[in-house]
């Protein structure tokens, strides 16, 4: 068995198929230069000592014993959570001293959480020897978020940062689980902008939208939305105003992602600018989650010559905005965009891809 183990796992971004994965729907992640690092050191008691340089400096160290984690501690949840779950599933770890580093953004929509999560359970899968494959560790991943950290997400996150891989997006059947990777095209540039506004998976505007989705499901007789194609789209009129807008975003937002699939590979921009501006539009009208902000920087992306495409990515109510561009182009864009963003909007924009 290791004394030390090292692991890590990349951030992504969500190209299309925002809120349609806790609905077994269909999404479409890539993952980004960002990671999470960690360093295990295995110790002979049951106790974990954690440090991080992304939250607070290093010097800061916070410690539980396995066996009592209790829910409130802020990041060290999602590491309390890790040997919760494992526990759970009869796979309790030993002690250990646990040293985070990452170049990801908190609250950015890029799944900081979801990175640290997956680069924590391969490092303990590792040491632990721990019988766990790269599915079931984004599964237990996710359980960690909704079940000790409280944040009532789908699994695409976990998935994509557990089965990503670079210069891919990762076509996911969230009902199945099945995974298809899809090459993104040499000409197509992935540009991500920070808004400078985060957002929070536990705040309650994402769960009233979750519940919201819901409450049309059931009236619409099925579990989820999954089961409701843009063919029965009229059957939508029969909701109360709310519930039926919440549910054709999900609806349509699947099509999309069946149709960006098959644009993404014949490289069609025309077809996934389409798709991007349907689904922003969607987002911002019948699922209600962008913000003047994001509104913002998305028109100004959609604006540039050198763009093919932009959406707003991630839950919503602030984060990021991905966009497509011509690659060899991508750095100049991405900074123009972002320049005229905090000028416009007086807000601190971040470009994370490409890494200038």
């Amino acid at each position: 068995m290791l004394n030390v183990a090292v692991a890590d796992a990349p951030g992504r971004v969500n190209l299309i198929g925002e809120h349609t994965d806790y609905h077994e729907g269909f999404v479409l992640p890539t993952v980004i230069p960002q990671r999470t690092r960690v360093t295990v050191a295995r110790r002979n008691d049951a106790q974990v000592r954690a440090s991080s340089d992304a939250v607070g400096g290093s010097a800061a160290v916070l410690d539980y014993t396995i066996g009592d984690e209790k829910a409130g501690r802020g990041w060290l949840d999602y590491v309390q959570g890790v040997t919760s779950v494992l526990a759970r599933h009869g796979l309790a770890p030993g002690g250990f001293d646990l040293q985070i580093e990452s170049s990801i953004p908190m609250g950015a929509g890029v799944s900081s959480s979801a990175a640290l999560e997956v680069s924590l359970l391969r490092a303990l899968r590792a040491m632990f020897e721990l019988p766990l494959d790269d599915l079931r560790l984004a599964q237990l991943a996710r359980q960690v978020e909704t079940t000790f950290v409280g944040a009532p997400v789908g699994i695409m996150d976990q998935m994509a940062s557990s089965l990503g891989r670079n210069g891919e997006a990762l076509f996911i059947d969230t009902r199945t689980l099945e995974t298809t990777p899809v090459p993104i095209p040499e000409t197509i540039g992935l540009i991500v902008i920070d808004s400078g506004t985060s957002h929070a998976h536990a705040d309650g505007a994402y769960r009233t939208r979750r519940e919201e989705s819901f409450q049309a499901a059931a009236m619409l007789g099925v579990t989820t939305l999954r089961d409701v194609d843009a063919t029965a789209l009229a059957r939508l009129d029969a909701l109360p105003s709310v519930l039926a807008r919440r549910a054709r975003h999900v609806v349509t937002e699947n099509a999309r992602v069946l149709a960006a699939v098959e644009a993404l590979r014949v490289a069609d921009t025309v077809a996934l600018g389409a798709l991007f501006d349907q689904s922003h539009a969607s987002m911002r009208d019948d699922y209600e989650i962008t913000t003047p902000a994001i509104d913002t920087l998305v028109l100004l992306g959609r604006a540039h010559p050198d763009v093919y495409a932009a959406r707003m990515t991630g839950g919503g109510f602030g984060g990021s905005v991905v966009m497509l561009a011509r690659k060899d182009k991508a750095a100049a864009a991405a900074t123009a965009i972002s320049g005229e963003y905090t000028r416009t909007t007086q807000q601190s924009g971040r470009v994370l891809v490409p890494l200038l």
